[in-house]
C-alpha cells in the first residue's frame, strides 16, 4: 500500500488504513427533553441515578507483533467520536487531553498524528484507545441534554511503522479490535467521572469484537491550534472538617481537577464535589445548579495506595468537599489546572496590590475559559458564546498567543452559520440549542453574531495576517446580509435601518436591573432595539474597513452604516437630547460607535457623566457596553471620572470583586453581595476582564497603530497607578514599558523591537511626540 505522507489531508475513506469502529456498548443513553424555558422557570426533571443513565467509556484494543529489526519511524494518526485516550503498551501516546478537541463535530472533526517509535518493542505490543462521551455525546448543552453531536462513540486510527530496511507495518482500526470496559464506570464532561480501581487493569470481562461503522470522513481535518494539557499544579492551602466531610481550599478558582494520593480499602468509596465559593457562614456551597451540572467525581478503592485523578472530565472550583475519607494531609492533594497550551506573550504588574490582583484575576479567568474553545464559564454552561469572545477578544491576545486557538473556534462558528446567514449565539452548537428557540424565538443576537466580524478584525489588528479576514469574509457578508434584511423586515423609510424586528440580548445584565430584580431578560427588553441598531452600524463600518483591506468595494457598507446612524439619531435621541433607553451602556455605545451628530455629542456625554455621578460614580454598563466605558470617558475629556470608576471598591466595580476576595472575574458584579450573601452564579466568567485591553492602551499606553504592531504609540494618559511594568511579545518583537516613581518625577523606560517605529508621548509634554526606532529610551516627567 502507498505510504500516506503527512501533508495529505485524510478526508476520505481511501486515505486511511483503518475504518471507523464502534460497539453496542458505545451507544449513549438519551436524556429526556428539557427546554430552556423549563430550565429558567426553575423546573428540574426527575432523573434516574447517574450510574443508571451514564455508560462506561469504551476500550478498543488490539495486540500485534513487531518483528525483530531496526525501527526507523512510527506514527499513530487517530480521532474519535467522543474524547479519547490512546496508549501503546500502557504508555500514553501524548500528554494532550480531551483530544480530538471541541469543534462543530458534524462538519469539522480533527485528527492528530503522534510519533510513537519509542513506545514500540520487538514482539507483542498492545494498542488501546479509550473513548468517553466528551463533548460529542456528553451532557454539554445549557439544559444538560445528552448525545449533542451523536449518540454512538467510535474510534478511527492508523498505526504506520517504518523499518530501517524500507519495509512497513501498517495497522488500522477494524473488526479485529476487541471492545471492553475498565475502571471508568462513567465519565461526563459536566457531571463528572467514576473510577472503580477494583476493576482489573487488564480487563477480562465484557469483551467483544469491534463493529465497523459508517461515519463521515469528509469532515476530517488535521489538528489546528493548541491542544489542552495539564498546566499549573496548585497545592492545597487548607483542609478542615465540615460534618462527616473534609473541605479543601486551593486558594484559587480554576478549571481543572483534583489529584489525590491515598489508600482506599477494597470497595471503599469517596466522593469529591467541587465549588467556587463558600457561603456567608463559611460553609461549602454549590454555586452551580442545574440539570447534569453535578461536578462530582467518585473513586472506589482496591486496597492499594493510588494517585487518583479523573481522565475525561474537568470542573470549575476552588473548594472540594470529600466524603468517605476521614483524614487527609495537605501534601496528598493538589489541584491540576487545565487549559489549551498556548505560548505566554504578556506580563503586567503595578504598584497597586488591588489592581495587580485584578490583573491576575483576568489571567486566571482566561485560563479557565480556554479549554479547547473560548467559553463563558468552566462549570455551568461551558459553551462558546459568541458574545463573550467578541467582548473579550482584544484582551485575550495579551497574556497568551491565542491567534490559532481563536481561529479554530471561528471555523466552528462558520460551520454553524445558518443558511440565511445567521451566526448562532454559541458555537459549537449542540442539538439542544436548536431545540430551545422557544425561549427567545431566535438563534442569533446583535452583538453576539457580530463576533464573526469583530473577532477576526481584532486578530488582524493584533497579528497582522490578512488570512483571518479572507477566511471569514464570506461569513461576515452573509451575517451582514441577514442583519440588514432582518432589520428592514417589511418596513419603509428610515425605519428599515432600525433593528427592532427580533429578539436581542441587548446590553445584557447591566447592574442596576440585576441588583434589583435579578432578571437578565429585563435588561434585554429595556435596551435591545437601540443596542442592536448600534451594532448594525458598527459592523457595517468595520466591514467597510475589512473590504478595503481585502481590495473589495467598501462603499456599500459605508453607505449603509451612514444610513443606520442617521436613523439611530432620528429614532433614539429625544428632543431633550437624551436616549430613549436612558441607561449608561446605551450612551457608551452611541458615543463609542460614533452614532450621533457632532452637535449632539456634548449633550450625550454630559448625560452619561450625570448618570455615573447619580450612581455614586459607579458603572452601570452591561455586557456589550463595558468594553467601551472607560475609553468613552477618556476620549471625551473625563479622565478623572474614568480613574474614579476604575478604582471604585463599591459594588458594582472591578475592585469590589477583589475586595470580596475574588481570584477570577465574576459573571455578576454582585455575585457576593455587600452583606456576604453568595449567589448561585459563576465566579469564573472572563467577559468583564475586557478592561485589561483598556489598561494596556490607556494606563500603560501601548497601542498598535498598524496591524501586527509594526508601528505603535506609547502614551500613558490615565494615572490610576504610580508604577507599572509591562512586557509584551508581539509578532513584530518584544516591547517593554516600565514606569517608576522617583523624587524628581516619573521615569518611563521603553524598549522597542527591531523594525518597529514608535511615537512616544508622555504626560505633561504639551502634545510633544517623539518618534523613535528600535532601542531602549528613558523619559522623565
Amino acid at each position: 500500500m502507498q505510504k500516506l505522507v503527512s501533508h495529505v489531508i485524510r478526508n476520505s475513506a481511501d486515505k486511511w488504513y483503518g475504518q471507523w469502529i464502534t460497539a453496542d456498548i458505545a451507544k449513549v443513553k438519551a436524556e429526556p427533553e428539557f427546554s430552556l424555558a423549563q430550565m429558567f422557570s426553575g423546573q428540574l426533571p426527575a432523573q434516574e441515578p447517574v450510574e443508571s443513565r451514564l455508560r462506561p467509556p469504551v476500550i478498543f484494543y488490539k495486540e500485534f507483533n513487531v518483528p525483530d529489526k531496526a525501527l526507523r519511524d512510527a506514527t499513530l494518526t487517530i480521532t474519535a467520536q467522543g474524547i479519547y485516550q490512546a496508549t501503546i503498551n500502557g504508555v500514553a501516546v501524548t500528554d494532550a487531553i480531551f483530544t480530538p478537541d471541541y469543534t462543530a463535530y458534524t462538519k469539522f472533526l480533527q485528527y492528530q498524528t503522534y510519533p510513537v517509535t519509542e513506545l514500540l518493542k520487538v514482539g507483542k505490543n498492545r494498542l488501546q484507545i479509550v473513548v468517553a462521551d466528551g463533548w460529542f455525546a456528553g451532557r454539554v448543552s445549557v439544559s444538560g441534554g445528552s448525545g449533542q453531536f451523536g449518540d454512538q462513540l467510535a474510534a478511527l486510527a492508523d498505526l504506520d511503522i517504518e523499518f530501517a530496511d524500507n519495509t512497513e507495518l501498517q495497522l488500522g482500526t477494524d473488526e479485529t479490535f476487541n471492545v471492553t470496559t475498565g475502571k471508568w464506570r462513567y465519565a461526563d464532561i459536566d457531571i463528572g467521572e467514576k473510577q472503580d480501581l477494583s476493576f482489573s487493569a487488564e480487563p477480562t470481562t465484557e469483551q467483544a469484537p469491534a463493529a465497523l461503522a459508517v461515519f463521515d470522513y469528509s469532515r476530517l481535518v488535521p489538528q489546528e491550534g493548541p491542544q489542552v494539557r495539564r498546566q499549573k499544579v496548585l497545592p492545597a492551602r487548607k483542609i478542615w472538617n465540615e460534618g462527616a466531610a473534609l473541605i479543601v481550599d486551593f486558594g484559587q478558582v480554576i478549571a481543572g481537577r483534583v489529584r489525590l494520593t491515598t489508600t482506599l480499602a477494597l470497595k471503599q468509596t469517596i466522593k469529591l464535589e467541587h465549588a467556587e465559593a463558600l457561603n456567608q457562614q463559611g460553609k461549602f456551597f454549590k454555586n452551580i445548579v442545574g440539570r447534569n451540572k453535578d461536578q462530582t467525581d467518585i473513586f472506589v478503592g482496591n486496597g492499594q495506595k493510588a494517585t487518583l485523578e479523573p481522565d475525561f472530565t474537568f470542573h470549575g472550583f476552588r473548594y472540594v468537599r470529600i466524603t468517605g475519607l476521614t483524614k487527609l494531609d495537605l501534601a496528598d492533594i493538589q489541584a491540576v489546572t487545565l487549559y489549551s497550551d498556548f505560548a505566554p506573550t504578556g506580563s503586567l504588574s503595578t504598584s497597586n496590590t488591588s489592581v495587580n490582583q485584578l490583573l491576575q484575576n483576568i489571567k486566571w479567568s482566561q485560563r479557565g475559559n480556554m479549554i479547547s474553545i473560548p467559553t463563558d464559564c468552566p462549570q455551568r454552561e461551558r459553551i462558546g458564546w459568541t458574545g463573550d469572545m467578541q467582548v473579550f477578544a482584544p484582551a485575550a491576545t495579551f497574556y497568551y498567543d491565542t491567534d490559532q486557538f481563536i481561529q479554530r473556534w471561528l471555523r466552528s462558528v462558520r460551520a454553524d452559520q445558518q443558511d440565511n446567514g445567521e451566526i448562532v449565539d454559541y458555537s459549537p452548537a449542540p442539538k439542544d440549542f436548536f431545540n430551545s428557540t422557544d425561549f427567545t424565538g431566535s438563534v442569533s443576537s446583535a452583538g453576539w453574531g457580530d463576533a464573526i466580524i469583530m473577532v477576526p478584525w481584532t486578530l488582524y489588528q493584533r497579528f497582522g495576517d490578512q488570512q483571518v479576514l479572507k477566511d471569514n469574509y464570506n461569513a461576515m457578508q452573509r451575517w451582514f446580509n441577514f442583519a440588514q434584511t432582518s432589520a428592514a423586515g417589511d418596513k419603509t423609510g428610515s425605519d428599515r435601518y432600525i433593528w427592532d424586528t427580533k429578539f436581542h440580548y441587548g446590553d445584557w445584565m447591566f447592574p442596576s436591573v440585576m441588583m434589583k430584580s435579578g432578571n437578565p431578560m429585563e435588561t434585554a427588553q429595556l435596551t435591545k432595539d437601540l443596542v442592536a441598531t448600534a451594532f448594525l452600524a458598527h459592523s457595517a463600518d468595520l466591514l467597510g474597513e475589512i473590504s478595503a483591506v481585502l481590495g473589495d468595494d467598501s462603499r456599500i457598507y459605508r453607505d449603509y452604516a451612514s444610513k443606520v446612524k442617521q436613523s439611530f439619531a432620528k429614532h433614539f435621541i429625544t428632543a431633550t437630547h437624551q436616549l430613549t433607553s436612558d441607561f449608561q451602556g446605551c450612551y457608551v455605545l452611541a458615543l463609542a460607535f460614533d452614532l450621533v451628530p457632532a452637535k449632539l455629542k456634548t449633550g450625550l456625554v454630559q448625560r452619561l457623566v450625570e448618570k455615573i455621578h447619580t450612581n455614586n460614580d459607579l458603572l452601570d454598563t452591561g455586557f456589550l457596553s463595558v468594553p467601551y466605558l472607560l475609553d468613552v470617558l477618556v476620549d471625551n475629556g473625563q479622565v478623572e471620572l474614568a480613574k474614579k470608576v476604575f478604582l471604585q471598591e463599591h459594588c458594582p466595580s472591578w475592585l469590589y470583586e477583589v475586595k470580596q476576595g475574588a481570584t477570577t472575574i465574576w459573571e455578576s458584579w454582585n455575585g457576593i453581595q455587600p452583606d456576604g450573601t453568595v449567589g448561585t452564579l459563576s465566579f469564573n466568567h472572563y467577559a468583564m476582564g475586557c478592561v485589561l485591553d483598556w489598561f494596556v492602551r490607556d494606563v500603560v499606553g501601548l497601542t498598535s497603530t498598524t496591524p501586527g504592531y509594526q508601528t505603535v504609540t506609547i502614551a500613558p494618559q490615565v494615572a490610576v497607578v504610580n508604577e507599572f511594568d509591562l512586557t509584551y511579545q508581539a509578532v513584530s518583537g518584544e516591547f517593554k514599558i516600565k514606569q517608576i516613581k522617583q523624587t524628581d518625577g516619573q521615569h518611563l523606560t521603553v524598549t522597542i523591537p527591531t523594525g518597529v517605529v514608535a511615537k512616544v508621548q508622555v504626560p505633561n509634554a504639551k502634545g510633544a511626540v517623539q518618534t523613535v526606532g528600535a532601542g531602549t529610551y528613558e523619559f522623565t516627567y
